[in-house]
């Protein structure tokens, strides 16, 4: 169990270092996004980058049926965005079994 928890303790700390240095500047806005701070802030980034990955996807299909993109550039942002779905649902089941554990804990 502590094991688990020290796990992931570093999983935490590493993806807080990856979201914290990767997209330092926010291409929407143009200025410099804010690093994640603690778990929320590094959930929230995430799934708006995920959000934002699904996005870019469906645009790059509408182009792409508009005959406006590249058949090789639609594949790419499909591919992408099945990713980040694939990592999102295994996010969730990961939390949703971290929380049973920690429901089924005696106090």
């Amino acid at each position: 169990m502590i094991n688990d928890i020290s796990s992931a303790m570093n999983a935490y700390q590493q993806a807080l270092g990856r979201i914290s240095n990767v997209g330092q500047l926010d291409a929407s806005k143009g200025v410099a996004a804010k690093p994640a701070t603690d778990f929320g802030s590094m959930v929230k980034t995430a799934i708006d980058s995920a959000a934002e990955t699904t996005k870019h996807a469906e645009n790059m299909t509408i182009a792409g049926i508009a005959g406006k993109a590249d058949f090789q550039d639609v594949v790419m942002a499909i591919s992408n965005a099945e990713h980040t779905l694939n990592t999102v649902v295994s996010f969730r089941d990961t939390a949703i079994k971290a929380y049973k554990e920690i429901l089924q804990m005696t106090i």
